[in-house]
């Protein structure tokens, strides 16, 4: 159980990663400079960035064998290339104004560089941390969270200074030295280890056995896989939904200035971020379950009163609140993923998890796009979303209870294997 890595290195290895691939959230930063300077329609530049998430989705579901098979080295490294490719590819599309392949570069070859690199340092952390999974799952995963806001200003600055086409160029190298490097360290703990003096499942205080240890194959055939996949769907949905309409919405509803709506989206930003390693470190005391259960209490309530919220701090505080829960939930699915199926497969169950992700980025912005042309009112939308975690919150309610039934029926099984 000796090892020359250190864990924490480790854990910096997968920001490094993250922080690279989450720059996808900064595509709004190319839509302006790539209508004005080739004439390309907002439909058209947008669905870039559509077709990256779907690809990160689709990868991550159909890759994660791939990770568990060849470890975590060799797919970070795989990442690098499709994603430092994808932004190349990118670049060429844009100089040679061909629009096809900007969305076969940054769409196709980025979004799978996106989903493997996703999924590739969270797996891996979890076996690192089993003391502290929430903290680390949230420390890497914060990193794509916080990326935007790193990212935007750097991209700004070279569109500025030489052009949208060597922008792609030059991030795609910065990109792929980052990420080569951080994958070249990436690594799994050796068999049976855990962090000096940390005694698993024998002592109080020390960290619980995981309640089983399944395949992929073996967690899709179970109710609390699904349950899982509806709890993070609903939460993906309702909060990317919000971050589509943010701005208007608090004009309307808040009266909030253009300047000042516009401020607000990028503090929730910080609190979306910084939501992924608060929470998830959260849930390490008081359980991924609890956690979950807190999320759905919390923004039933939010999106309640939301339409009624007229006091324009009121209003952002209560969006803070609900964005943060929103990172919250990606950042914990790993951790919870390691608790209830074990980490013997554990990417490769993430990356089924995770299509809830693709699914809820095109379901939230419809639904509420939808709803407001039919009302003229986000309203409607806030009260239908309220009715969502409502049923989310009837879903961690029976997930716990499936918990319940395994985790009684494990002890039984341990007390009879004690008496023979």
């Amino acid at each position: 159980m000796q090892t020359k890595k250190n864990r924490w290195l480790i854990a910096l290895a997968g920001v490094g990663i993250h922080i690279s691939i989450g720059s996808v959230y900064a595509w709004s930063v190319f839509t302006t400079p790539l209508q004005e300077s080739i004439g390309w329609s907002l439909s058209q530049v947008s669905i870039t960035f559509s077709i990256a998430i779907l690809f990160l989705g689709l990868s991550a579901a159909f890759m994660g064998h791939f990770v568990e098979a060849k470890g975590p080295r060799k797919s970070g490294l795989v990442s690098t290339v499709f994603f430092a490719a994808g932004m190349i590819t990118a670049g060429f599309g844009i100089q040679l104004e061909m629009l096809w392949l900007l969305y076969v570069g940054y769409g196709v070859l980025g979004g799978i560089g996106l989903g493997i690199g996703y999924i590739t340092p969270v797996s891996t952390l979890v076996k690192w941390f089993p003391d502290r999974r929430g903290m680390a799952t949230g420390l890497a995963i914060m990193g794509f969270g916080f990326a935007a806001m790193i990212a935007s200003p750097v991209m700004r600055m070279l569109i500025e200074s030489v052009g949208i086409p060597n922008t792609f160029f030059i991030l795609g190298a910065i990109y792929f030295t980052v990420m080569f490097v951080s994958s070249l360290y990436l690594e799994r703990p050796p068999e049976g280890y855990h962090p000096k003096g940390i005694v698993i499942g024998e002592s109080e205080g020390a960290v619980s056995k995981d309640l089983a240890q399944l395949t992929a194959n073996e967690a899709i055939k179970t109710k609390r896989f699904y349950f899982l996949w509806l709890m993070l769907f609903i939460n993906v949905t309702c909060g990317i939904a919000i971050l589509a309409v943010a701005s208007p919405m608090g004009v309307e509803i808040a009266g909030l200035t253009a300047g000042a709506a516009a401020f607000m989206v990028g503090v929730m930003g910080v609190f979306n971020g910084a939501g992924r390693l608060v929470w998830a470190s959260i849930s390490d005391y008081i359980g991924r379950t609890n956690l979950y259960t807190l999320f759905f209490v919390l923004q039933i309530g939010i999106f309640a009163v939301l339409p009624f919220t007229t006091n324009e701090w009121l209003f952002q505080i209560l969006l803070f609140i609900m964005i943060s829960c929103y990172g919250g939930g990606f950042s914990a699915i790993p951790a919870y993923i390691g608790d209830i199926f074990g980490t013997k497969q554990l990417g490769a169950i993430h990356g089924y998890i995770l299509t809830a992700w693709a699914a809820a980025g095109l379901a939230g912005p419809f639904i509420v796009a939808k709803i407001y042309e039919a009302t003229q009112s986000y309203a409607w939308s806030l009260y239908i979303f309220a009715g969502l975690f409502v049923i989310a919150l009837v879903i961690s309610i029976f997930i716990r209870q499936d918990i319940k039934k395994l985790r009684e029926k494990n002890e039984r099984e341990s007390v009879s294997a004690s008496a023979k």
